[in-house]
């Protein structure tokens, strides 16, 4: 079984982003436009850094202790 987030990866793409927080690529994209989730592009390829996604995955954790 390969882990949610690949570890030599800085940039992932959203299907990784999807299969790292188990959510829908609706609800990605609607994470990236709500700016929740920060992202930027390279031509047509949607990229998030993978800081962002454990920043996101911490606020949430705060959040709710």
């Amino acid at each position: 079984m390969s882990p949610a987030l690949p570890t030599t990866h800085q940039a992932l793409t959203v299907p990784e982003v999807m299969t790292a927080l188990r959510l829908s690529r609706f609800k990605v994209y609607d994470l990236i436009r709500s700016k929740q989730l920060p992202s930027f592009t390279v031509g047509r390829a949607r990229r998030v850094p993978a800081d962002a996604v454990q920043a996101f995955m911490q606020n949430r954790l705060e959040e709710a202790a």
